[in-house]
């Protein structure tokens, strides 16, 4: 399989950030190799194409399907699996952002509600920043949650209107006041 120079380029850059994202570079690769690729790819094809082991392809396939962001395809009068990805670049953003919740936020703000339960620890401050924290981690991701329901849609246009937004919330007035603990 040969790669156009476009196709070279954009995988080396994914591959790059892949690892900047905390993903191993080789499974970045396959992403993007896979997202620009307008057919489904077996794990042949992609080792072909990217020059990497079959066993690396193989793990990296099966990180992606775990994700959600790989799916498998079949081909009639073929036994080998072929692999795509979803054509929605909303449901893909999606995914992404509901997997990096779950695996990085979620964890946070379980420890963050574990250290509050404990009762005082004798830091007043460290104790105000965690709660602080807390709540401002809630808040976002009650707003992450809302968001989530909308259909992409509505979701589009909200993100369209940007600082029109805004502007009503200043109309408003009604903003949460966040705490002040630091001498300014």
């Amino acid at each position: 399989m040969n790669l156009s120079n476009l196709q070279q380029e954009f995988v080396l850059h994914f591959g790059e950030m892949g690892s900047r994202w905390g993903i191993n570079r080789t499974v970045g690769q396959i992403y993007a190799l896979l997202f620009l690729s307008s057919e489904p790819l077996n794990a042949e094809q992609i080792t072909a194409g990217l020059g990497v082991s079959r066993s690396n392809t193989s793990m990296g396939l099966k990180e992606l399907q775990a994700w959600g962001l790989v799916r498998l395809r079949h081909i009639p009068d073929d036994r080998r699996d072929y692999f795509t990805t979803p054509e929605d670049l909303w449901e893909i953003t999606r995914i992404l952002i509901a997997e990096r919740k779950k695996r990085e936020i979620d964890p946070t703000l379980t420890k963050l509600r574990e250290l509050e339960m404990a009762g005082p620890a004798g830091d007043a401050y460290a104790e105000a920043r965690i709660a602080e924290l807390r709540e401002m981690i809630e808040l976002m991701t009650g707003f992450y949650d809302e968001m989530e329901k909308l259909e992409t849609e509505r979701l589009v246009k909200m993100m369209t209107l940007g600082s029109k937004i805004a502007g009503l919330i200043d109309k408003a007035g009604n903003v949460m006041p966040t705490r002040r603990l630091r001498k300014e």
